[in-house]
């Protein structure tokens, strides 16, 4: 019981960074453990797990994506899935919904719309209550945004505004003998 809990803290401690190749390998590994996992086992590591699966969906390396989101392909961890939706979907739901409006493979695009279509067939209240909340999350983003330009804007101009006023006000070698 706590031999595989273990086994998959292990896992996460040495998760490759910048090695695609061994991410792809290790998801495939981790899908395997998944496999034989009891439910009250998978309950233990949902959040280490998926945070990690969402970085790895959102990953800019195809191969990396794409085995991340083969796990939607299997039956007994999509019952384990659908079991915790009200846990996973908020965790995984930024990054897929992102990579639908922004990924440059289109092969992960087609994934991920099947991947946020099958949460919103789990649990469309939430999946609706996450994209609303989503979205108005970018919209104060944007604002904050443009807020962060203007202020700069200001305070470039008061640069040039002191500098040109500094430049005015210099003391000419004439003036000072």
């Amino acid at each position: 019981s706590s031999g595989i809990n273990a086994e998959y803290g292990g896992l996460l401690r040495l998760w490759p960074k910048t090695n695609s190749a061994k991410e792809v390998m290790l998801l495939g590994e981790v899908e395997e453990i998944l496999d034989i996992i009891e439910p009250t086992q998978f309950k233990r590591i949902i959040v280490p797990l998926f945070k990690r699966l969402a970085r790895a969906v959102a990953s800019p390396q195809f191969q990396v994506a794409e085995r991340a989101l083969y796990f939607w392909n299997n039956e007994y961890i999509m019952s384990l899935i659908e079991e915790h939706n009200r846990i996973i979907l908020p965790i995984m739901f930024p990054s897929l919904y992102l990579i639908s409006k922004d990924h440059w493979n289109q092969t992960i695009v087609a994934l991920v719309y099947n991947v946020l279509k099958t949460f919103m067939e789990m649990n469309n209240q939430l999946f609706d209550e996450l994209t609303l909340s989503f979205k108005a999350e970018r919209q104060k983003e944007k604002r904050r945004e443009v807020q962060r330009e203007e202020a700069w804007k200001k305070v470039q101009k008061q640069a040039v505004n002191l500098s040109n006023n500094a430049a005015t006000c210099e003391p000419t070698a004439a003036n000072n003998s």
